[in-house]
This record gives C-alpha cells, structure tokens and sequence, in this order.
C-alpha cells in the first residue's frame, strides 16, 4: 500500500508572481528538496523568471529567483546533478515556443547561489537542445540522455547526448512517428496503437532496462502516451506506439526505483470529445513493475476542481516518491508518497 505522507504549497497568498508552472525538484545531500520552476504574469510574458525554493523539516524557503533574461520569458526548468556533485539547472529562454534557445546555470553550494548563465548549445536555432522538461538520466555506462523535444509545425521527440558529464551534446535523430489527421467524429480516440494525431509528440521521460535498453513516454495530442523504445543508447528509437495510457495532451514525468520499478505521474484521462486537450485533473501516480507494459494506480495527489499537471517524480534515497506539480497555475504543489 502506498500512502501520501507529506504534501504542501510552495507559496502562499504572499507569493511574488501571479502565475507559476513547470516545476523540477532535486534531492540535495543532505536529504533537503529543491525545487524550481517559472513564474511571473503569465506564461510567456517577458517578467516570466525561473524561481528556486527549499523544502526543510516541512517548511518552504522563500522563493528566489535562480535565473532571468530581462524582457524575454523563461519557460520549463530543469535540475539534474553533474558527478562531480554540480547541480545544473537547465531552462529555455524565448518569447515564442519554436524560437526557445537552452541556457543552464549551475551551483555547488547545493542551490544556494547560481553562476551566470551559458548557452547549452552555441548558435542554435533549432528550437532548444537538452532538456525540455523532464530529467536527464545517467546510462550505465556514464552517458548522460537529455530527454528533448521541439515545438513547430510540427511536434518531435528526441534525445541529447553527453559523454563528458554535460559538457557537450549530441542530438540524436527524431523519434519515427506515423501522424494521421484528426477526425471530428473520433479525435480524442487513437487510430491505431502506431497512429498519432494531429501534430505530435513532445516532453520525453527516459528510463533504462536491466538489458541495457533505453525507453521513453512522451506527452502527445493523440490522447494517450506513446512510448518508443532504443537498443543502441538512445542513438535511434522505434516507431513510436501507443503503449495504453490515456493522456489529455499535458506533461508526465516517471522515476525508476532502485529495484527497477517505475512510478509515473500523469493526468489520467483523454482529450475532450472533439477537441485536442483534455482536463488537467485528476493527478495521480502509478506504479509499473513489467518495464512499462502495464501500469496500476497507487495514489490520487488531486482531484478537485482545477488543474493540476506538469508533475515532476524523484525517488529519493530513503525510498520515498517526492514529486512537485503545477496548483491551479497559482503556486507549485509538493507531495511525498511512501510505497
């Protein structure tokens, strides 16, 4: 049985931003959360800045802001820790979605203080390389996947990947993809297991078999998540596939447990009749123990009125299931999950 056994907002009425969304949380070395996320008037407005807070004994930090470019919007951060023990905190910078360049700070005071920011990849024009909104992992062989994805015309999923611990990239080829249009009478229904409508897939979440094979789930209009799987360390996927899970065209995240289990958080239900989104509650987690082919619910975080998505799954040292998530687009919500 699992249990929540911690859960809380990050700011109250008194916080410094009317909205606020897309957050990622890291376990520091001492058992403390840092969390990060954007916030300011709206999505997209040019006060929009990447905020960092730490969650102590119960208690939220002040919220500070961690990066900025003045007059543009910051959009979807996320943390992910060097082997030398650097947190880096990845983020996008753009005013409009297709035009995102990827710029990372870093900290080795345990997200106290951040360096000025870099660009992840110089000149890039592509629309964002790295992270897009989900955690890197860390191959068994040290190789670091960067789950990447753009948004155009089109919508495509695909991976970075580091050999020397972040320092440069790789991009992979686009995860193959059958696209079929959408069809009034059946849009939030998928055409077939191999079919996706409208324009996509986006927003990767990665995890590694005790084979060694690599697996992604991605966020897509087709009102399930599709999965594509990679032999060769994310160099090239499958077609991607419908692998059952319903998704209203919102963000997932998914951890892997020490004892190879994965935990998924996700929005679970389809898009609305005729249309290419869906509801953004309730927010639950759900526990997979056959590698991703099947996958039972094992705690509802919300599901009132609202929306509550864009979670964000960590297990921690001590076993639990920490995840943050977007609360009514207000704040960032926090929850702990013991299994």
């Amino acid at each position: 049985m699992s249990m929540i056994v911690e859960k809380s907002l990050i700011t109250g009425e008194n916080r410094r931003f009317e909205s606020a969304h897309a957050s990622t949380l890291l376990e520091l070395s001492d058992g403390r959360i840092l969390a990060a996320w954007f916030g300011g008037s709206w999505e997209g407005a040019p006060d929009v800045a990447v905020w960092t807070a730490i969650l102590c004994d119960g208690v939220w930090s002040e919220p500070v802001i961690a990066a900025d470019c003045r007059g543009v919007a910051c959009w979807n951060p996320v943390l992910f820790r060097g082997e030398d023990g650097r947190i880096v905190l990845y983020y996008k910078v753009g005013a409009r979605i297709p035009e995102w360049k990827t710029w990372y700070v870093e900290s080795v005071d345990e997200g106290l203080h951040f360096t000025e920011p870099k660009e992840l990849v110089e000149g890039d024009g592509s629309g964002g390389r790295g992270p897009v909104k989900n955690k890197p992992i860390r191959l068994k062989d040290r190789t670091i996947l960067a789950p990447a994805s753009v948004e155009g015309a089109l919508w495509d999923a695909f991976v970075d990947i580091s050999h020397d611990d972040g320092r440069t990239w790789k991009k992979s080829g686009l995860v193959p993809l059958r696209r079929v249009g959408y069809q009034d009478q059946a849009l939030h229904v998928p055409y077939s297991r191999h079919a996706c409508y409208g324009l996509g897939i986006i927003q990767p979440t990665l995890w590694q078999d005790e084979t060694g094979a690599v697996h992604m789930l991605c966020r897509s209009t087709s009102s399930r998540i599709f999965r594509s799987d990679s032999t060769d360390g994310g160099e090239t996927w499958s077609l991607a596939y419908d692998c059952g899970m319903p998704n209203n065209n919102s963000g997932i995240d998914l951890a892997q447990m020490p004892d190879g289990r994965l935990v998924l958080a996700c929005n679970p239900r389809e898009n609305a009749p005729n249309y290419h989104k869906g509801a953004r509650t309730p927010l639950a987690l759900f526990l997979s123990e056959d590698n991703g082919d099947s996958w039972k619910e094992i705690a509802v975080i919300e599901d009132g009125p609202g929306g509550f998505s864009y979670p964000s799954v960590i297990c921690c040292k001590n076993g639990d299931i920490c995840m943050t998530y977007t609360w009514k687009r207000m704040t960032i919500g926090f929850c702990r999950i013991r299994l």
